[in-house]
């Protein structure tokens, strides 16, 4: 059967590799009484507290399932821009958000909205696989740019501003990110978005995990840098709704009407059901209990980050947000691929190699997830050392 020519630009998830790999040797272990530890997907381990469960089942019951705006409840536009208010001081129009169907769908529409064939778009490399994904399904391309632990794996206006050719769009970055668990400084993303507007491009900020950040001097949004910011973000990491399937963007007054347009017609709306639900997200008592939440995320890569130097397993930027250590395997391994396997064999322990977040020095790199209890993440560290000294012995 004939597939339109796009999918080929398309590149494999090659941590589903990992997972199948995984699922299969689940089967084999549960069968002997053994345990594996899944520190591969990125996904929270809470679900969604009890307000936001209770509003979805009255929503349920009170028939509120039908179309909404495009651009979503009002009500929870408002609520959304009042929490960049209360938790950013950044005031925002609500007019200026647009809720979607997660923050797939959003930069899914961003990518259609302002990309053409033929156009570029600068990423770091390393970068969480989908954004280019996204990118090539609107027909253009993204230029990954090596972004070094010396840059903490973040681009820089400087360089930023000596890639720019007369094809680039505009920058998609993330902050923090996926892989790395890193944020770009505030004064440095001003500096690549002044570089940004000043060639006429755009600027696109996957900000999903900003709610989960550690370190005062990040966890800063970047919607701060100016009005012509676009901003994604979602309710699946800091409000854990990763099933929902709900996230907004935040836009220039101007691209409000063309994105209602596309919207409209590739979408609909988002779930009417997860937007009811999503209004209790800003409760005063399940905000409290995200905090927490937040806090015990922190507690978590306060116990991972020093446990795995303690192995030799460097990680040479201190992640500040999301739950998510890039960490250097190459004293023990030329690839991180076959170290990622011979681990998950020998210790039940699943971690994501390299390669599926750039080509700078992928072989070098691993991806852990800390979104498991404690307990999890101090055996997985106990089995890591043990799987270390037999290869060593």
């Amino acid at each position: 059967m004939r597939i339109a020519q796009r999918n080929q630009s398309i590149e494999p998830f090659y941590v589903m590799d990992v997972v199948r790999a995984a699922a299969e040797q689940q089967t084999v272990w549960e069968a002997q009484g053994r345990r594996m530890i899944h520190l591969s997907v990125g996904e929270p381990d809470f679900t969604a507290p009890e307000p936001v469960i209770e509003a979805a089942t009255r929503a349920l019951r009170d028939g509120r399932t039908g179309y909404t705006l495009a651009p979503g409840l009002p009500a929870l536009r408002e609520r959304i821009a009042q929490h960049y208010a209360q938790a950013h001081g950044v005031t925002i129009d609500p007019a200026r958000v647009f809720v979607t169907a997660g923050a797939s769908g959003a930069l899914t529409l961003a990518s259609l909205l302002l990309f053409d064939p033929g156009d570029e778009v600068l990423m770091p490399d390393p970068s969480y696989p989908c954004n280019k994904n996204f990118v090539a399904a609107a027909g253009a391309r993204a230029r990954m740019l090596p972004a070094p632990a010396a840059q903490r794996f973040q681009l820089t206006a400087s360089e930023v501003e000596a890639a720019w050719t007369p094809q680039t769009a505009g920058v998609l970055l993330a902050s923090p990110s996926n892989p790395t668990g890193t944020s770009i400084a505030p004064d440095e993303l001003r500096r690549i978005a002044d570089v940004v507007r000043g060639r006429g491009g755009v600027s696109i900020v996957d900000e999903i995990y900003l709610g989960l950040s550690y370190e005062a001097g990040y966890g800063h949004t970047a919607l701060a840098a100016g009005d012509d910011i676009i901003t994604v973000n979602s309710f699946s990491k800091y409000f854990q709704m990763t099933g929902w399937r709900l996230g907004w963007l935040v836009v220039p007054p101007e691209l409000v009407a063309p994105l209602e347009r596309m919207a409209g017609n590739l979408f609909i709306c988002a779930s009417s059901v997860a937007q009811h639900a999503a209004l209790a997200c800003f409760e005063p008592d399940a905000l409290a209990e995200y905090e927490r939440r937040r806090a015990e995320f922190q507690r978590r890569r306060d116990l991972i980050v020093p446990g795995l130097e303690a192995l030799g397993l460097r990680v040479p930027v201190r992640p500040d947000g999301a739950f998510y250590v890039y960490a250097d395997c190459s004293a023990y391994s030329a690839d991180s691929w076959d170290f990622c396997f011979e681990v998950m064999r020998d210790t039940g322990v699943v971690l994501v190699p390299g390669k599926d977040f750039g080509t700078a020095e992928p072989q070098r790199y691993f991806r852990l997830s800390y979104a498991n209890s404690i307990a999890n993440l101090q055996q997985a560290l106990d089995r890591l050392l043990g799987h270390l000294e037999r290869k060593a012995a």
